[in-house]
């Protein structure tokens, strides 16, 4: 995403390169080269869909549902084939009439039986989470409201889901109210707009190789799942959405584990989804045709995240890239639709901090 966009002027755009996840794509070769873009533009190739960043699908019976910010506000497409998202007519469902500021990545789901987007807002420190719902979905949105989490400190690309029984909302956020990095935190929720209880942070981008770019470091647009034992995952974005190094890591609870705990949490040994081979996990491959893929949707029915497909079956994401062999800036990314798939008996190893320094269960492969 845009980790800091209001810091966008001491950023250099125009970087070439990037991260992508797991197993590159069988492929006959790279890419053909995308021109630059205007933001919400189709394109004419195949995998890229359409110019933009932060893809937000969800399946809702025989219909794909996507939300984009777009034109100062959140724009909803629907489309029988994930592809025919790209060309769909766009239906302009919420404004920024309040000036809340930018809007950036909403996020949609299909939960209690209305369509419901979350987006953060806001300029510089402010920015804070909102939502949006309706029971039809592209239109009869309710006015934005505030997300009431936990120490009201800035938040973006904010995840509602249930695990074991629970409402849980999942962001990145700082710690204070200066940006020094990017965390991501996990709180409690009593309903889709209010939380209870703290909020607990559960990544914090220290390894090295999210830490290839900085200034600020960067763990954002966390997407949760379950695996096909039953275990909670959150893929996350790591490295700055500026530079060629974004990429895609994992995060995976303990069987048994308590999501708020920081040390139930285990995260992969690198990127999994990526296009630089020197951050990549051992056994993962660099992407061969994009730049940078991060900020990924997995296409869930409904938004479930307990809806994953049993291990063996690859199932489709979408995330945001840019050809390789094009400047790699913000205004050279498209969505490209993807899948992904559970790959079993994979090892995440950790030392001095509490708890046992290894833990064995499912990880994800991605694929162009």
């Amino acid at each position: 995403m845009r980790p800091s966009r209001w810091l966008a002027g001491i950023v250099r755009l125009g970087l070439v390169g990037a991260l992508v996840f797991g197993h590159a794509a069988t492929t006959d070769g790279p890419a053909e080269a995308v021109t630059a873009v205007t933001d919400d533009q189709p394109s004419t190739l195949g995998r890229p869909l359409i110019g933009g960043a932060d893809p937000s699908v969800i399946k809702v019976g025989d219909l794909y549902v996507s939300a984009k910010a777009v034109d100062g506000g959140i724009a909803v497409r629907t489309a029988s084939t994930l592809e025919d998202v790209a060309t769909a007519p766009r239906h302009q469902v919420w404004q920024d009439t309040g000036n809340l500021g930018e809007v950036w990545a909403p996020e949609i789901v299909h939960h209690d039986g209305r369509y419901r987007i979350y987006f953060a807002a806001g300029r510089g420190a402010a920015h804070r989470m909102y939502h949006i719902s309706s029971a039809s979905p592209d239109s009869g949105y309710s006015a934005a409201v505030k997300v009431a989490l936990p120490d009201d400190k800035w938040a973006i690309d904010g995840v509602p889901f249930t695990f074991g029984g629970q409402r849980w909302f999942v962001w990145s956020g700082w710690s204070g109210d200066t940006n020094v990095e990017q965390n991501l935190y996990i709180a409690r929720m009593s309903s889709p707009t209010a939380s209870t209880g703290g909020r607990y942070v559960i990544s914090q981008p220290r390894e090295s190789w999210e830490r290839v770019v900085g200034n600020p470091y960067i763990n954002e647009a966390p997407q949760p799942i379950v695996d096909p034992n039953g275990q909670l995952h959150v893929a996350y974005s790591a490295n700055g959405s500026w530079s060629d190094n974004y990429c895609i890591a994992d995060l995976r609870l303990r069987a048994g584990g308590d999501p708020t705990y920081v040390w139930d949490w285990y995260k992969s040994n690198g990127c999994l989804f990526g296009s630089h081979a020197s951050t990549m996990m051992s056994g993962w491959d660099p992407t061969l045709n994009v730049d940078g893929p991060g900020h990924h949707t997995f296409v869930l029915p409904r938004g479930d995240v307990a809806a994953g497909p049993p291990s063996g079956n690859r199932f489709p994401t979408m995330f945001h890239a840019v050809a390789k062999g094009r400047p790699y800036s913000w205004s050279n990314r498209y969505w490209y639709s993807g899948t992904a798939v559970w790959w079993s008996n994979t090892t995440y190893r950790r030392a001095n901090v509490p708890g046992p320094t290894t833990n064995v269960g499912y990880s994800l492969k991605f694929f162009e």
